[in-house]
């Protein structure tokens, strides 16, 4: 029997590599220069029965048809727009992601960039580090509070309910937006459904948790960046074409939002310059998921989706 080959498309947490080694399979590692080039993915993925690509790395009907042995693809992501999901399905290839696991690790992200932009820490911290600092000062660094404000929720799905329970322990009322209303979501979490209008317009901190699809592609865009409330602060932990970059950056500039956290970018990872010199913005690597833990869980996933499609079961965790 042939040996069974998997081409991981960058270094993973070595978990599930272990897991896929222990079954005989051979594993390719590419460790080159990011983003990996498509020339190299087309040959190193033409003799794989299984690819593990990161959200970063697209997948188009080509690639999927060069790889003629192709079983599974096992994206190292919750999410999957990074894959011609219309040719895997054509071609009878099972696409599986890692959702549920990155949930608090997200959330907890969410609430930190919340608070890190309100309370202007990394602006702060560089003013310490820079000997600035002299003394207190009624006026020094003066944020806004996040007890008793609305938290806006763009998303009712896994993490969109995480980021809303944790906003009882600073008792801030929670309004949502999703594509239909979601009983269970505002009995876990007793928030009230808005239009995405209504939202913007009440919402203190507005935080993105939607999926991108061509309906929510620029979603906040220059239109509805306008309808947002004068003072607010914009999350997103979601992805970055949810958001027009040109929008929130004039959103920045003039004063209606008074600042945003972000961990996902329009063109990642190339970041707008402005964003990159305004004091009252942060800005991170895409680190959502950024644990050990949840990290080493994600590699486990990818790990059990390709063992069971490779023998001849269905994957654990497939998107169709």
């Amino acid at each position: 029997m042939a040996i069974k080959k998997i081409f991981i498309f960058s270094p993973i947490p070595d978990a599930g590599i272990k897991m896929l080694q222990e079954k005989g399979y051979s594993v390719d590692i590419y460790d080159g220069p990011l983003p990996i080039p498509k020339t190299v993915i087309k040959e190193r993925s033409a003799e794989a029965d299984a690819l593990i690509p990161l959200l970063s790395d697209g997948i188009d009907d080509e690639i999927i048809t060069t790889a003629s042995k192709l079983k599974i693809i096992a994206n190292y992501a919750v999410g999957y727009n990074n894959i011609d999901i219309r040719a895997a399905r054509k071609k009878g290839v099972v696409v599986s992601n890692t959702p549920d696991i990155l949930t608090p690790a997200t959330a907890d992200l969410t609430w930190a960039l919340i608070l890190a932009v309100s309370k202007r820490i990394p602006e702060a911290d560089r003013f310490v580090r820079a000997g600035q600092f002299k003394g207190w000062g009624a006026k020094l660094l003066l944020g806004g509070d996040v007890a008793g404000k609305t938290l806006g929720i763009i998303g009712a799905g896994r993490i969109g309910r995480a980021v809303a329970k944790r906003a009882a322990g600073f008792d801030m009322p929670v309004v949502y937006f999703s594509r239909s209303r979601n009983k269970e979501f505002e009995r876990e979490t007793d928030a009230t459904f808005k239009t995405l209008n209504t939202l913007l317009k009440e919402a203190d901190f507005i935080s993105i948790h939607c999926p991108l699809t061509e309906e929510t592609h620029h979603l906040l865009n220059a239109k509805r960046m306008k309808q947002i409330k004068t003072g607010a602060y914009l999350i997103n932990t979601a992805r970055g074409s949810i958001v027009e970059e040109t929008a929130l950056i004039e959103a920045l500039q003039s004063g209606r939002l008074a600042g945003a956290g972000l961990d996902v970018y329009e063109f990642e990872p190339q970041v707008p310059e402005e964003l990159m010199h305004m004091e009252r913005v942060v800005l991170l690597p895409h680190i959502g998921s950024g644990t050990t833990e949840t990290r080493q869980e994600m590699s486990r996933i990818c790990a059990r989706n390709i063992i069971e499609v490779l023998e001849g079961r269905k994957a654990v965790t497939p998107v169709f």
